[in-house]
């Protein structure tokens, strides 16, 4: 067994692309949404102004935006592609408009995410493509699907339309050969898109890996989806594709089975989700020859145990199956420092008009509040590095 270990302690590597500017910008901005009181101000203020017209959309577009964003269009994310690429962190392009309700909407979304497919052909800085399945349908109508209710003309009507979007997209990325993420999404609507995801691994997954499914490993029932799945796509013939995250909506899951009387779908315990994540991690190595898999993670623990596998099963660090992925803007340290070590890793770089990005935006910034340790760690290491730098 070989002796392997990083250091994600390394600011140096962490902050390298950073001008001192930059990284002085991005301690202040993380100092603030370390601030639980200060972030809740910031985001009520921010939807107010938005709702009555305030001219904010340049101010957010200077700060928060401009650090978790890539851009408002795909062109103009390239300076952000062209910069991780440097660094040899690939860019996943993250169309991030949400809540949008009319069909013509859908098809517009649908539309985009093809032309992010199509702007990821032949460019190996953009190693996948992604997309929500609630950017091209409607919520009622995966909910319905999800509880398997029977359907009435309308929604069948809309069900079969949802159906020849996800179709388009997930053909587009297998005849542009360029894979592409399905996000998992809140647990009354994922069995329809699971079900979705599924249907196209079997349809495209036939050669190589195209189509990703999303597994959150916050919930309880995951884990052994997760194996039921790989082993029907070995017995039906095609590749399993997985992306590995633990879950963005715990608080939204516990409400709402609060209020509706039913069992919380989330691990009553963080430890319980980290050892659901790694066990999860543990299947997909073990299979890593007949699947492929991301590991989407800020965890340090978790992405360093992965690596240390990998080193010591002589897994090469390259291997095309396995990829690490984190959030354009945040854990740098995990990102930079693998890259540096030859390791496969992606961000990924949201984009869009910003007033439609504010959604994103303010779940980054509600994600991070609450996290208030993954925050902290990131401001410390801010900290080494300015110091490090005498900056501070």
């Amino acid at each position: 067994m070989s002796e392997f270990s990083l250091d994600f302690h390394d600011t140096a590597t962490a902050f390298a692309d950073k001008t001192n500017s930059e990284l002085k910008e991005k301690y202040r901005l993380f100092r603030l949404l370390n601030s639980p009181i200060l972030n809740s101000l910031g985001t009520v203020a921010t939807k107010f102004a938005l709702s009555i017209g305030l001219p904010v959309e340049g101010l957010i577009k200077s700060t928060i935006y401009e650090h978790f964003c890539g851009g408002e269009t795909i062109e103009e994310c390239d300076g952000a592609i062209k910069k991780l690429a440097a660094s040899n962190v690939g860019t996943i392009l993250d169309y991030s408009v949400e809540g949008k309700a009319t069909e013509e909407d859908f098809d517009r979304t649908r539309d985009e995410i093809i032309r992010t497919i199509q702007r990821a052909k032949d460019d190996p800085n953009i190693p996948f493509a992604v997309f929500k399945v609630t950017g091209v349908a409607p919520l009622g109508t995966l909910e319905r699907l999800s509880r398997k209710k029977k359907l009435d003309a309308k929604s069948q009507a809309k069900c079969e339309r949802i159906h020849k979007r996800v179709a388009e997209i997930c053909d587009a990325a297998y005849k542009l050969d360029q894979p592409v993420f399905v996000d998992a999404e809140e647990s009354w609507i994922q069995d329809a898109i699971d079900r979705l995801a599924a249907e196209m691994m079997a349809r495209f997954n036939q050669e190589r890996p195209i189509v990703y499914n999303t597994i959150q490993l916050y919930r309880k029932d995951r884990l052994d989806y997760l194996k039921n799945a790989r082993r029907t796509a070995r017995n039906e013939g095609y590749i399993y594709a997985a992306k590995l995250v633990r879950g963005a909506y715990m608080e939204k899951e516990r409400e709402r089975a609060a209020e509706n009387g039913y069992p919380s779908p989330i691990h009553d315990t963080k430890q319980r989700t980290d050892q659901a994540y790694d066990d999860a991690i543990d299947y997909c190595l073990k299979h890593h020859k007949t699947m492929a898999f991301v590991a989407a993670t800020h965890n340090e623990k978790s992405t360093a145990r992965l690596a240390e596998q990998m080193a010591n099963a002589d897994i090469p660090h390259d291997h095309p199956g396995i990829f690490f992925s984190q959030l354009y803007g945040m854990s740098d340290n995990l990102s930079y420092v693998l890259a540096k070590a030859g390791f496969n890793v992606s961000k990924y770089v949201p984009y869009g008009p910003v007033a439609d990005a504010v959604p994103y935006l303010m779940r980054r910034a509600k994600e991070n509040s609450s996290a208030a340790g993954q925050m902290s760690r990131e401001l410390q290491l801010i900290e080494e590095e300015l110091k490090r730098r005498k900056l501070s």
